[in-house]
């Protein structure tokens, strides 16, 4: 170790304190492809800044070896969705096909709305529990390819249906509160419920809820005017040892779970400067080392406007409008995305550079939302029958290119 070619002094300097774990923790090959990672670590004469290169590289060698235990994925696929080129990607598919293509923990952040429940002639299924399945089967792989301690923002609405569980005709349609049977769903599959924005979608234009014929007790009922953005947090429990962040040491122990699924550590060094008085050492999770890197923070600002804007967990806000004077859809699609939700989803829960991906793309808000802000923004779509031009000309329309794959 103490021949290594290292620019950076400080660099060289942890890599010698942190051997003895280093040469634990990665086997020999993945040691010295780590090594040779730090060599690209500029030579600023910062030791603070030198720690963060280090903590950050460190997790990204540390996800790479846990995604070598995981399934065979597609280097084609991951290296077309990892592309930063400044390109909108489609991919024309099966979400679910394309999920289990990814490698573990590959999307930075996940934002979509599903089709829902037999609601487009398009997206049909024959009984409630067979779409629910459907979903969960999604969702579960979701699960998987979604980033440690990231974010899956999941925009559904409560529908008027049939579930066509007991009876079939129309008098089994009955209001479904797909909100509720969802956030089970991502709970059975690991995910931890964090908040529900109520989207207010402003005055109903039916008047059919008014029933002025019978103005009776029993059969006064509202028009649903509201839709939920269901947030929720992943925390795969990792018992991995990651350096602190203020001292880049590895001689640190367990701490407490701040959070369900999240270890935390404390530095043992003693040469660390953020020792208490109590002589406890700085106490950190993975997830603080990335919220709290100051670096990070410097790029990903959140104004004041967006945050007063959903200071509630009730927001105002118009959907799309998607149909003209003449009764045309000017948009193609039937069921476009506001952009005032990835605004917030990817300005709350993601940093410039990451990778965003919508499942259910639909008018590919989402990703096109995601370039515009400095992220990789791709969508996927299974009907490029139906929806292929629609999509290309709302890309081409935000003034933004486009690149395809087709599986």
């Amino acid at each position: 170790m103490e021949n290594i070619n290292i620019p950076n002094k400080y660099i060289k300097e942890l890599l010698l304190h942190n051997d003895k774990y280093l040469s634990k923790i990665f086997n020999k090959e993945e040691y010295s492809n780590f090594i040779k990672a730090t060599e690209n670590i500029s030579a600023k004469d910062n030791f603070k800044e030198s720690v963060s290169a280090f903590v950050l590289l460190y997790a990204a060698h540390i996800k790479k070896q846990f995604q070598k235990t995981d399934h065979n994925y597609s280097e084609k696929l991951y290296g077309f969705i990892s592309n930063n080129d400044s390109k909108v990607k489609i991919y024309w598919g099966d979400c679910y096909k394309f999920l289990k293509q990814l490698p573990s923990e590959s999307i930075n952040l996940m934002i979509t709305s599903p089709p829902y429940y037999n609601a487009r002639d398009y997206s049909q299924w024959p009984d409630l529990n067979n779409y629910l399945e459907e979903m969960k089967t999604i969702i579960t792989e979701s699960y998987r390819v979604l980033d440690n301690n990231r974010v899956f923002v999941f925009n559904v609405g409560d529908i008027f249906d049939n579930d066509n569980l007991t009876v079939k005709s129309i008098w089994g349609k009955r209001r479904l509160p797909l909100g509720a049977y969802f956030i089970k769903i991502f709970e059975d599959c690991g995910f931890t419920f964090v908040d529900d924005f109520i989207w207010d979608k402003g005055e109903v234009q039916s008047e059919r809820h008014k029933n002025g014929q019978t103005p009776y007790p029993f059969y006064e009922y509202p028009m649903n005017s509201y839709e939920h953005i269901l947030i929720f947090h992943k925390h795969r429990l990792d018992h991995t040892k990651y350096p602190c962040p203020v001292c880049g040491s590895l001689n640190v122990s367990k701490n407490s779970q701040p959070e369900i699924g999240l270890q935390s550590w404390e530095c043992k060094n003693s040469g660390c400067t953020a020792r208490s008085k109590g002589n406890r050492g700085k106490r950190y999770s993975l997830k603080s080392i990335m919220t709290q890197n100051e670096y990070l923070r410097k790029e990903n600002t959140i104004s004041e406007e967006l945050i007063k804007k959903w200071r509630k967990d009730i927001i105002k806000f118009s959907p799309v409008i998607k149909i003209n004077s003449k009764g045309e859809n000017k948009l193609g699609h039937t069921a476009p995305f506001p952009e005032d939700i990835p605004e917030m989803a990817i300005k709350f829960y993601s940093y410039k550079g990451d990778i965003v991906l919508d499942p259910f793309a639909g008018s590919f808000t989402t990703a096109i939302s995601a370039v515009k802000l400095g992220r990789i923004g791709i969508g996927c779509e299974l009907r490029k029958d139906l929806f292929e031009k629609a999509i290309k000309n709302n890309i081409l329309r935000k003034s933004l290119l486009f690149e395809e794959y087709n599986d």
